[in-house]
């Protein structure tokens, strides 16, 4: 999925997380760098919400129309196996 928004959201998460290293390196105080942090991680977040609805809209749509029930049973697996992997701490 090429998505010219999905670049533009990384790459603005990229910028600050260098900014970040950069306050880690000149020892800014630690919360003022804990809210970059978050401030990357709410990024990141929406960049994986806006890759998964891209994939639920396509690849989901696909394979719950298609003719085959293993692809069926696969891609359902993996949406499974990723909310999992969200939810854990």
């Amino acid at each position: 999925m090429k998505d010219p928004q999905v670049m533009t959201r990384l790459k603005t998460a990229e910028g600050h997380l260098r900014g970040i290293q950069r306050m880690v390196d000149d020892d800014v105080y630690c919360i003022d760098i804990i809210r970059q942090i978050q401030a990357v991680q709410s990024a990141l977040n929406r960049v994986s919400s806006m890759l998964l609805e891209g994939h639920l809209n396509s690849c989901l749509i696909g394979a719950v129309r298609g003719e085959d029930p293993d692809e069926r049973e696969r891609v359902l697996k993996e949406i499974a196996e990723v909310f999992e992997a969200a939810t854990k701490v």
